[in-house]
């Protein structure tokens, strides 16, 4: 397998100018952020967004129409990179008449410098499965299992999921969870994670893509983003915004009677009698995904380091 050396300040993913286009119109449009290395990302957007698009791009299955997207400094899917991704998409492609011995034999024979059977075995182990279950034969929770049993036991130093848990019950998926980010921080594994389950997100990611019509809407570490944000509550009677909003950014406001409450991103103190607090990161990606035109934010560690200058 070749070398790659991998140092802590190293940009997991970074996209400058990404657009991919299909015969039926655009997926992803001038899509620009970089992901740090050893961070949990979490991919939000509603469905058709282009976040399927965006983890194909970085498996190397699929080439960008415009720009470019570079996994650890090289282009996705390079000899040197492969070996260093594991990708797992939405149908979790297993062969139905192996069991689950044959599968991780599979994994092993396929990569043989890095494969680590004992994190796969004890995958499968703790969900109670025997080795010599059929695929075929399994729930799709336990097919979930195997797949990311799979997926770990390549020891990767970039995972990628598409909706992985979105096939399990709320008790497994607890499970999984748990046992996919106790792998991801003893390897020191930098996951991507596409999740509809917008709650469980909170505790779990400490990094965020949102992507709404093709377009990164907010990107960053979670703390920044939530930081940046202010959620305002307040006697509001006359029509229109208050006055004291206009020296700062509203993502989205509500009036329920004489009640307006505003999710706002402020330059400064807010003038008025507000109670404010702390959104959480529910809040703020609801309020965005609702506001499809609300500004982009990106934090000082999403921006691009590269530049990249679009053709006339």
């Amino acid at each position: 397998m070749t070398e790659l050396t991998f140092y802590p300040e190293r940009t997991a993913l970074e996209a400058v100018g990404l657009g991919v286009a299909y015969r039926r119109g655009p997926a992803l449009l001038d899509c620009s952020f970089r992901v740090p290395a050893g961070r949990v990302c979490a991919l939000v957007g509603p469905n058709g967004a282009g976040k399927s698009t965006l983890l194909s791009v970085a498996a190397g299955l699929r080439r960008p129409t415009r720009g470019s997207l570079t996994v650890f400094g090289r282009p996705p899917g390079a000899p040197e990179v492969r070996p260093h991704v594991a990708f797992l998409s939405q149908e979790k492609p297993l062969y139905p008449s192996f069991t689950i011995a044959d599968t991780l034999r599979m994994g092993r024979e396929l990569n043989p410098g890095s494969w680590d059977q004992a994190t796969a075995e004890r995958l499968v182990g703790d969900g109670g499965l025997s080795p010599q279950a059929r695929v075929g034969d399994l729930s799709g929770g336990q097919r979930t299992r195997v797949a990311l049993a799979l997926a770990l036991g390549k020891r990767p130093a970039l995972l990628l999921l598409d909706e992985p848990m979105a096939d399990l019950d709320p008790l497994a998926r607890h499970d999984m969870t748990a046992a996919l980010m106790a792998a991801a921080a003893e390897h020191a594994i930098t996951v991507v994670m596409s999740s509809h389950v917008l709650a469980e997100l909170e505790g779990v990611c400490d990094y965020l893509l949102l992507i709404a019509d093709g377009r990164v809407r907010l990107a960053g570490e979670v703390e920044d983003l939530l930081a940046a944000h202010t959620l305002l509550v307040g006697r509001h009677e006359t029509a229109g915004p208050p006055r004291e909003f206009a020296a700062h950014t509203v993502v989205e406001s509500r009036v329920t009677g004489r009640q307006l409450t505003a999710l706002v991103r402020p330059e400064g103190p807010v003038a008025g009698e507000w109670r404010a607090s702390e959104p959480s990161l529910e809040e703020i990606l609801l309020a965005h995904l609702r506001v499809p035109g609300a500004p982009a934010l990106l934090t000082p560690s999403a921006e691009p380091r590269v530049a990249w200058k679009k053709a006339a």
